[in-house]
């Protein structure tokens, strides 16, 4: 009776697998979002010299939709993909960003980690993918900054998240403090977008209380470039 039941089990598990690998015929990591950008970015040294990648989800994605001069007008690539984790960042992390060689990457990460998009959030693992992407940008001659994932009171796709703020919050910290150890630049969204309550995107700054409007998109980059711009200077 006892074979009878593993041998069932292991049948409803083959067919769970068989399902999911229909409904995702698209490799995880999307690897072929940005395939044919990446091959036709020039490669003189002027053009390296100051390319910045911006790697991120749609909150990045969005912001090349909603602002492109601010990325052309800079030298500024960006890498984002909707709905993507950091465990798929770190996936890509080689075609997206190491193989472009930039001087500088600028990683914004975490919020789709924190609202379950591929599964239970674990601040150590998502911890610990960034650490890598920083690592892996270190080891290849890249420049890190890394910033701060954003406010969010909840996510409207998983309304189950209950407790956002606070871990984006504890999330924030421990980011903060591995970058001042380690003399990495950090760029704190978090502060200047948050509202009074301390719990997510104000209204003027978002529409649904997780992706910026255009609004949020200009206070983000009062605060990146200028530091963008220091980090640059550094390396001519």
């Amino acid at each position: 009776m006892k074979k009878k039941h593993i041998f069932l089990m292991m049948v409803a598990l083959t067919y769970c697998f068989m399902g999911y690998a229909q409904n995702n015929a698209q490799e995880w990591g999307n690897f072929a979002r940005y395939k044919q950008q990446n091959e036709a970015l020039p490669d003189d040294k002027g053009a390296l010299k100051r390319r910045v990648v911006f790697m991120g989800n749609s909150i990045t994605e969005n912001w090349v939709r909603m602002h492109p001069d601010f990325f052309t007008e800079n030298g500024y690539i960006g890498r984002g993909i909707s709905g993507q984790t950091s465990y798929q960042f770190l996936l890509r992390f080689r075609e997206d960003v190491i193989n472009l060689s930039p001087a500088i990457v600028v990683i914004n990460a975490a919020t789709n980690d924190i609202a379950e998009n591929t599964g239970p959030y674990n601040e150590d693992y998502t911890f610990g993918n960034i650490l890598s992407m920083i690592q892996l940008a270190q080891a290849n001659g890249i420049k890190v900054i890394l910033t701060s994932t954003l406010p969010a009171k909840g996510f409207g796709w998983n309304p189950n998240i209950k407790d956002a703020p606070q871990k984006i919050i504890s999330l924030n910290k421990r980011l903060q403090d591995y970058a001042n150890k380690h003399h990495i630049p950090f760029v704190d969204y978090y502060t200047k977008m948050v509202d009074n309550s301390m719990q997510g995107l104000p209204s003027q700054y978002s529409e649904d209380g997780v992706h910026p409007t255009i609004d949020g998109y200009n206070i983000m980059e009062t605060i990146i470039k200028p530091i963008i711009d220091k980090e640059l200077k550094k390396r001519r």
